[in-house]
């Protein structure tokens, strides 16, 4: 699913009215109706709703949702910011069939501060508000009696769903939050997710003390013809299909890909185990786990069904001669590194070797550290490895100061660094990186050649072809330790499984790792959530559509 711009957002309206032949009225109608469906589903124990509109074509959606609400047996009353008269349109067209149509409904027109007065009894009775006083195409701030309204709302004790956008609120807006706003508890926008809605907080002033609530899309009839996004952004949770086909009834753990996972170290053995173990969890067929042998019969015991591989080491660290066997990929410039000494008819080499003849993706880093040789380590193998790889923790850090060694070309090559890990490849501040998430994963991809998957308030997946797939799954309870291996487990289990659909493949992995610890934060509090409790709802992860019975597609949020 594409993500939008608001000028994007109108050229989507008026070719789909002038190219393909949709009303206006129309996508009015659908709108409103799926503005209506949402709230009786959502919200089905308010009888009394109070409609808030504006007089443009925001404030026509509300209306054609308060008709159909009226229409359900629900309690309805319309405020309008302004006179009746003053309505012209399609937005005009809609008041015109509310009135005649829904009979009981009553419109309150406040046209000046005199008329706010009356609003406390209105909203007193009101079990749930709808916000559609100004939508996308709207530019900060709000003025006059919007602000008057939108400071009563905000002390009121029920729910508000807002049309399009929460009233105020600039739909190109890439900032978590916007305090000039009308608070919400769920949006519902339309065709496609604009900057806002995928980059915003939009229900940080929710009632139930800031959990996320649900930003959905209904699909309104546009067709995709009219919907062109010229930023390259788009939403992870379409990706999530690759995951939800059933397995054939003939399948085997071959099918599946077999993924090794190196890292490890002295104090360090969870990081390789979790990862694996989430490996595992997504579906790889096989996982096997190399780490030092200090720490090998902790790792063994995360699961019976891990294979493992004990590397010699020194001084506690991964030591190279691991590598002896493996065969420098073409190009590589792996010849005459700074290791080569070491790396000369080792036996365990020649095993490591022979082992990754099996494997279809590596993932190095969890827990590796930096002492010893355990950074020429990770260079070394990151520079003779051929099959697909993610590099997360620190063997991106070892890659401080020589970012250009990281190249993906002619092969695949996924990075997962946090923003201080990126700074550190970057050579800058962590500030400099967080300016511009979107610029810099996205030329970084593009220079390198990798996917990268940076991560943080809404984790950003960088193509090689320069599209940015933005992730809205996830929440504080992730801010701990161990979050990020198993993120490397699940992309490394989901490359193994679909190796010719390495774009859908990692954005689904980011996206599942998230939705998975939304499940966890449901059933219990953020505060106490582990990284490894977010596996325990991973199968609730897979088994999630996006989208609902009425169509709508949940772009935040975890409906019931």
């Amino acid at each position: 699913m594409k993500i939008l711009t608001a000028a994007e957002m109108g050229e989507a309206d008026r070719r789909t009215a002038g190219e393909f032949g949709v009303a206006v009225d129309e996508l009015m109608e659908r709108a409103g109706g799926a503005v209506a469906e949402f709230c009786l589903r959502q919200y089905e124990s308010a009888q009394q709703v109070v409609v808030i509109c504006g007089k443009g074509n925001n404030g026509g959606d509300g209306m054609v949702a308060a008709r159909v609400l009226a229409a359900s047996g629900s309690g309805v009353r319309v405020v309008l910011l302004g006179r009746m008269d003053e309505v012209k349109g399609e937005a005009g067209e809609a008041l015109r069939r509310l009135r005649d149509e829904a009979e009981g409904v009553m419109v309150d027109e406040v046209v000046d501060e005199a008329g706010l007065g009356k609003l406390g009894e209105v909203f007193g009775d009101a079990e749930l508000l709808v916000d559609a006083v100004v939508g996308t195409g709207f530019k900060p701030p709000l003025r006059g009696l919007a602000v008057a309204v939108r400071d009563l709302v905000k002390e009121l004790k029920v729910p508000v769903v807002a049309v399009d956008v929460p009233s105020g609120w600039d739909a190109d807006s890439m900032e978590q939050v916007c305090k000039g706003a009308f608070r919400a508890d769920a949006v519902v926008t339309f065709t496609a997710p604009k900057l806002a809605h995928v980059f915003g907080h939009l229900t940080c002033g929710a009632l139930d003390g800031g959990t996320f609530g649900p930003v959905v899309v209904a699909e309104i009839g546009s067709p995709e013809g009219a919907v062109v996004s010229a930023g390259g952004l788009g939403w992870t949770g379409s990706a999530k299909v690759v995951a939800e086909s059933p397995r054939a009834v003939n399948a085997n753990k071959g099918r599946f890909g077999h993924v090794l996972v190196v890292g490890g170290s002295y104090g360090k053995a969870g990081a390789p185990a979790m990862a694996s173990l989430a490996g595992l969890r997504a579906g790889a067929g096989l996982v096997t786990a190399a780490v030092p042998k200090s720490v090998l019969g902790m790792v063994a015991g995360v699961a019976p069904e891990l294979m493992m591989v004990g590397l010699e080491e020194g001084g506690r660290a991964l030591h190279d001669a691991h590598l002896s066997a493996i065969k420098p990929r073409e190009g590589s410039g792996a010849p005459g590194s700074e290791v080569e000494g070491v790396l000369v008819a080792n036996l365990e080499g020649e095993r490591f070797g022979r082992l990754m003849k099996g494997i279809d993706v590596v993932a190095v880093g969890p827990g590796l550290g930096t002492a010893g040789e355990a950074s020429a380590f990770a260079r070394e193998l990151v520079a003779r490895t051929t099959v697909p790889m993610v590099v997360d923790a620190d063997a991106l850090n070892a890659f401080e100061g020589r970012a250009e060694l990281l190249d993906g070309r002619g092969r695949v090559m996924v990075l997962t660094p946090h923003p201080g890990e990126m700074a550190r490849l970057m050579g800058m501040t962590v500030k400099a990186v967080e300016a511009d998430r979107v610029g810099m994963a996205r030329r970084f991809a593009v220079e390198h050649q990798v996917t990268l998957v940076l991560k943080g308030w809404r984790t950003l997946v960088a193509h090689p072809y320069g599209a940015v797939g933005v992730n809205t799954t996830g929440n504080p309870a992730m801010a701990k330790g161990g979050s990020g291996d198993i993120l490397t487990g699940i992309v490394a289990a989901m490359l193994a499984q679909f190796p010719d659909d390495v774009a859908r493949a990692v954005e689904a992995a980011v996206y599942l790792h998230g939705l998975a610890a939304d499940f966890a934060a449901c059933a219990m509090d953020e505060h106490t959530v582990l990284a490894t409790d977010t596996l325990g709802h991973l199968s609730d992860a897979f088994r999630y559509r996006v989208k609902d019975e009425d169509g709508l597609v949940w772009v935040c949020g975890l409906r019931g």
